[in-house]
């Protein structure tokens, strides 16, 4: 009995350093690799110029009346300043910086802040909205303490992390967490592989670096769940996927993607056994574009591509990002499922941002449409094609109804198509001049709003509307 004892009071021992050696302590502090990386992470503000007319006159004309409209391009153009925040990070020591594209867009003046108290000019020297990644330089001939990219593959779901950036304006900000998911796909952009982490990332965050335990850069933070704020789901771009667009921006000013020339779709359940495939993986070619390299190797509609240069495909999902990391003009081998066999394609890649299917494909992009959840509709922005094709005036701004649900409110007021121009008296530019008009009447006693629109006739209408 007493060996039994001895045996099992043991095991526990053994068990216990065994559970020791595979977790890793939470760090006793933050505070001197913060430190060391707080020179390199900068915070970046934008100013865009917004032109606007005023009214020529003393006076105004009546609400819908024709002169209104007749006389507005007479009016005298102003210009106010429209201010963003973002942040970024130095990547070398000549002033090189990195954020995100949509920090900096449309930008014209850029204001980067470095260690709290240094401000410069930059410039772009690339950015690519597919991957969500700009490229800035400082104006200026001091030299800087950069960061260095770390190996995203590495990173692992529980390792510390930690995030320093310019959030709401709070430059200097440090926040820790943890990887809380990889290979993540939420619908921002075109190739998307996110690092999800529960390190508190805000508005104003954008751009910044999330750091290893190592201080290494393994992502870029980019979006976060939740339009009040952080509520522990953050997303960044893997710095693996990162520095292959940001050397290409660097050395190029511009990206140069791989490019196969097919249209692709899930392989469902159903498909794999149809086509007597082990299990449903890969990437089923649903078209094939002409003259693209795939066309020129012989790959079929009904192929399914199983491996891609020697990385296996399991999810439709994956292919897009693999091939655009691979270099331009490559020969590369790729397994197609066909006939219920593996057969061997060899193909010579081809530049996406050149290719015919990429210029169709982005211009024919369907405009970003919003919902707006009060008013129980979905709208999107005006465009110049819209105030061409309508025959409005050129200073129009305003939001396209696209969608009326059945139980809106404005079901019997407004019909599709028509353009909110006003909301509570005041100009409708994007969907945050609308939600902040809802917001407001949400938050007084009346709970009705005013909006000033064009039905799809163009003739200017008043239209007050109760909300729950």
């Amino acid at each position: 009995m007493k060996k039994l004892r001895t045996y099992v009071l043991s095991l526990i021992v053994l068990l216990s350093f065994e559970t020791v050696s595979l977790s890793k302590n939470a760090p006793a502090s933050f505070a001197d690799l913060a430190e060391k990386l707080m020179p390199s992470v900068v915070n970046i503000s934008t100013t865009t110029i917004v032109t606007t007319q005023t009214n020529p006159f003393p006076f105004q004309f009546p609400p819908g009346s024709p002169f209104e409209d007749m006389f507005k391009e007479f009016g005298t153009p102003q210009e106010r300043k429209s201010s963003a925040l973002g942040s970024g990070f130095i990547i070398d020591e000549k002033g090189i910086v990195v954020t995100n594209n949509h920090v900096i867009k449309d930008a014209e003046d850029i204001i980067i802040r470095v260690n709290g108290n240094k401000e410069y000019k930059a410039k772009v020297i690339g950015s690519d909205p597919l991957s969500d990644i700009a490229v800035l330089q400082l104006d200026t001939e001091e030299k800087f303490k950069p960061v260095k990219f770390g190996d995203s593959d590495k990173a692992r779901i529980g390792d510390w992390v930690i995030a320093i950036g310019n959030p709401f304006g709070l430059g200097g900000t440090v926040t820790s967490g943890i990887i809380s998911a990889r290979n993540r796909s939420i619908g921002l952009t075109r190739y998307e592989d996110y690092i999800q982490t529960d390190a508190s990332i805000n508005s104003g965050n954008s751009g910044g670096p999330l750091f290893d335990m190592n201080g290494d850069v393994i992502g870029i933070n980019t979006a976060i769940l939740g339009r009040s704020g952080s509520i522990g789901i953050g997303f960044s771009i893997p710095s693996n996927s990162a520095k292959i667009v940001i050397d290409q921006l660097i050395e190029f000013g511009e990206t140069k993607r791989g490019w196969l020339g097919v249209r692709i779709q899930d392989v469902t359940k159903e498909i794999a056994d149809v086509e007597k495939l082990d299990e449903p993986r890969g990437a089923l070619v649903a078209s094939v574009a002409q003259n693209s390299p795939s066309d020129k190797a012989g790959v079929k509609a009904g192929d399914i591509i199983l491996e891609f240069d020697g990385q296996r495909i399991q999810e439709m999902k994956e292919l897009p990002i693999i091939v655009a990391r691979t270099k331009v003009g490559k020969k590369v081998n790729v397994k197609i499922w066909r006939n219920k066999k593996e057969i061997l394609k060899i193909i010579t890649l081809g530049r996406l941002e050149t290719s015919e299917d990429f210029k169709v494909a982005e211009s024919k992009k369907a405009p970003e449409e919003f919902i707006v959840n009060d008013l129980k509709i979905t709208v999107r922005k005006l465009t110049n094609e819209d105030i061409k094709n309508r025959n409005l005036p050129n200073q129009t701004s305003g939001l396209v109804i696209t969608k009326i649900d059945k139980d809106s409110p404005l079901i019997n007021s407004i019909e599709l198509n028509s353009i909110i121009l006003e909301a509570q008296k005041k100009k409708i530019r994007d969907i945050n001049d609308l939600n902040q008009a809802i917001k407001q009447v949400m938050n007084s006693n009346e709970k009705t709003i005013l909006l000033v629109i064009y039905n799809s006739q163009n003739q200017r209408r008043y239209i007050g509307i109760k909300l729950d």
